[in-house]
């Protein structure tokens, strides 16, 4: 798979990243640690060479998942991983970072980025120059090599750039769910900061797999799913009717499509999550699915009659 500069950094990413959430086990279900493995295993073979986690992801448990998968072929991976909002202030940065370490079995992170900002969750409000201190620092000690920030408004990214070089940002985007277009969107393209989105299949919607009854297991974070609500969720089905010729035309799935359609924006990366090996291996795909621009808009217009009846809340979830 070709590989993307991120930002202006020398790590060389993939368009598509494997997301880890899931292999952290906390807020998911029927996962297990064999599986997660594969499925990261699997998506390495395929061509995927970044992959995505954070600390807070079952406390530590998914970077230690991501270390078993792949510490043989550490050379040849890039690790993107996270500080919670909860451990901004500056020693408290420093001694993430080293938990991560140790967890992933590695002496650096290639991206090593602010989850959420400061007062997320509850959490102590601390001045992101604090924090953007102790990121420097790092990459000066090379236990990171390049910073990003993840769930950051436009005015939220700019403060930070104003401490240093912010080399991703890492947002909710998917062809059901844009706001970043007209947020944070115009500054990366010229600032050349690279967007790697997350739930870049709409939490599974895009897969075209829940049917119009579908019910989630207790426990299952995607029942608070904005997406996933009625009247939402019938625009939805709409759309992915629409979409299944395109899809047909190209001889791939719908995920392939949508995941390809994604990688087609400007600056964007995506980060799609596998609870096994086929979904990683299909996931990679996508990134051998060439869209016409007239392909492109088509999709576009698909999307937004999902989109434009959304709120700008960039939070995804009713939590």
């Amino acid at each position: 798979m070709e590989t993307r500069s991120l930002g202006e950094s020398d790590v060389q990413i993939t368009p598509i990243l494997i997301g880890t959430w899931q292999a952290g086990k906390r807020m998911w279900v029927g996962i297990e640690d064999e599986e997660s493995i594969k499925a990261i295993r699997a998506a390495y073979d395929a061509g995927i060479t970044t992959v995505d986690t954070a600390e807070v992801y079952g406390e530590g448990h998914s970077e230690q998942v991501v270390a078993k998968a792949l510490a043989d072929v550490r050379d040849r991976v890039v690790y993107a991983s996270k500080v919670f909002a909860n451990h901004l202030k500056y020693d408290q940065v420093i001694e993430a970072c080293d938990r991560s370490l140790t967890n992933l079995k590695t002496d650096y992170i290639d991206l090593y980025q602010i989850h959420w900002p400061s007062g997320s969750f509850n959490s102590e409000v601390v001045p992101v120059e604090e924090t953007m201190n102790a990121l420097n620092k790092l990459k000066e000690q090379g236990k990171i090599r390049a910073i990003g920030v993840s769930n950051f408004s436009r005015t939220q990214l700019e403060e930070a750039a104003q401490y240093g070089r912010i080399d991703s940002l890492q947002p909710p985007y998917s062809l059901f769910w844009r706001q970043l277009e007209t947020d944070a969107m115009p500054y990366c393209v010229a600032n050349n900061i690279s967007i790697l989105a997350y739930s870049s299949l709409a939490q599974g919607l895009l897969t075209g797999k829940f049917g119009p009854d579908h019910q989630f297991a207790e426990g299952d974070h995607r029942a608070k799913n904005k997406l996933f609500q009625p009247e939402n969720y019938q625009r939805v089905q709409k759309a992915l009717e629409q979409l299944r010729p395109i899809a047909k035309s190209h001889n791939c799935t719908l995920a392939q499509l949508s995941l390809a359609w994604l990688i087609a924006q400007p600056q964007t990366n995506a980060i799609a999550g596998a609870r096994n090996a086929e979904q990683a291996s299909d996931n990679a795909k996508a990134a051998s699915v060439n869209l016409s621009s007239e392909e492109l808009q088509e999709i576009d217009r698909i999307g937004k009659q999902v989109t434009n009846h959304l709120d700008n809340n960039p939070v995804m979830w009713n939590w």
